[in-house]
């Protein structure tokens, strides 16, 4: 069974940081591509942040130079650390694992990150 469980996400004042994880288990991690998505109120899930099997990363423009994405194959879990946070990162943040040429694609169940004073 495959499983993705995020944490790490809470109530954060602007200009703080968070550190998402995702842990995963019943697939061959390092094989996967890794993203983290995020989901405001009445808006559509848009991707974050991915990073390859070989390491090679991705960022939303809105998130470049904030935000870094990593993972550990050895811990089958990918992190996003966010810092410099802002009111409009406020969303429900959710892992992707997605194995590239496939239809292997599974989501965690979401964390919410809200930036607020």
């Amino acid at each position: 069974q495959v499983q993705l469980v995020e944490s790490g996400g809470g109530l954060v004042q602007p200009g703080g940081s968070l550190r998402l994880s995702c842990e995963t288990s019943g697939i061959i991690f390092r094989f996967y591509v890794m993203g983290w998505y995020r989901q405001a109120p009445g808006k559509q899930r848009e991707l974050v942040a991915d990073i390859s099997s070989g390491g090679s990363k991705k960022y939303a423009d809105s998130v470049k130079g904030r935000f870094t994405i990593s993972r550990d194959n050895a811990k089958n879990t990918v992190y996003l650390q966010m810092n410099s946070l802002k009111p409009e990162d406020t969303a429900v943040y959710y892992c992707n694992a997605d194995l590239s040429g496939s239809s292997f694609s599974y989501w965690g169940q979401g964390t919410q990150a809200t930036v607020s004073s």
